[in-house]
């Protein structure tokens, strides 16, 4: 893989993996048009070590408060707000575990065309804006339970479906459940930790069972830090754009995409 692609799809999947409009919808367009290679395993697990970090460092405030709280409260038995929500972070990503275990199979053989991913990009944006469009906006992080979690979760793993959106998805399962939109994009942005952990996990595993791999340094240092930096910059403007304007901008891409890969696949 040339430096220009390392840049390109590192920049791609920085800015896609955390905003609701699919990273896997993005990715494929480069790939098919300029008949682009895929991007292989390590190049995979250095994007999604980049987007980890990003997460981490921006909000690692609320981080470090969930594992002082986690740790007072298992140490000290002291149950607190903090513990509470680490352990409905670790319930929600519960389902995609299960689900990912067992239908990665199904999915890589089955779903990842254009145009499972086309129909995934428009059938999803309609969610996205019934959630939107009829949330109460009543509820924060503190009201968050048990059945709030799992129910996310749930949702979570239909973004095992290529072009959903795992953001997407999240903050539209939370926004039927009534939390406003910044509560909702926070969870789903603190929810990406476990999963994009597991996923670095799965990667790695399919790594070292890779014979003569081939290793180019600077692609993956290119690869890690543009993952990195473009998905910590996409965080905070994102956040600042829903609590100001909302869904309709992503939505309306969504749809717009959608179309164009109809389109492009000449449907």
């Amino acid at each position: 893989m040339s430096h220009i692609q390392t840049i390109f799809l590192a920049l791609i999947q920085g800015l896609t993996e955390f905003l609701p409009i699919s990273s896997s919808a993005h990715l494929i367009l480069p790939s098919q048009l300029l008949g682009w290679n895929d991007q292989g395993i390590l190049f995979d697990v250095c994007v999604h070590f980049g987007t980890l970090l990003a997460v981490i460092i921006y909000f690692r405030k609320e981080i470090y408060e969930i594992l002082v709280g986690t740790y007072n409260a298992i140490l000290k038995r002291n149950p607190n707000e903090h513990s509470k929500l680490f352990g409905l972070l670790i319930l929600a990503s519960i389902p995609v575990c299960i689900f990912g275990y067992f239908l990665k199979d199904f999915i890589e053989v089955y779903l990842r065309s254009s145009l499972v991913i086309a129909l995934s990009t428009i059938i999803f944006a309609f969610l996205l804006w019934w959630s939107f469009s009829s949330a109460r906006e009543t509820n924060t992080l503190k009201d968050l339970n048990w059945k709030d979690a799992f129910f996310i979760g749930l949702f979570q793993s239909i973004a095992l479906i290529p072009g959903t959106s795992r953001s997407g998805i999240t903050i539209t399962a939370a926004l039927l459940k009534g939390f406003d939109r910044v509560s909702a994009a926070k969870f789903s942005f603190l929810l990406s930790i476990p999963v994009i952990s597991l996923a670095m996990g799965y990667y790695s595993y399919k790594l070292i069972l890779t014979p003569n791999l081939k290793i180019d340094f600077l692609n993956l240092l290119l690869a890690t830090s543009i993952s990195f930096l473009s998905a910590l910059i996409c965080i905070h403007f994102f956040i600042k754009i829903i609590s100001k304007v909302g869904m309709l901008p992503f939505i309306i891409y969504r749809l717009i995409l959608g179309v164009f890969l109809f389109l492009f696949i000449g449907f």
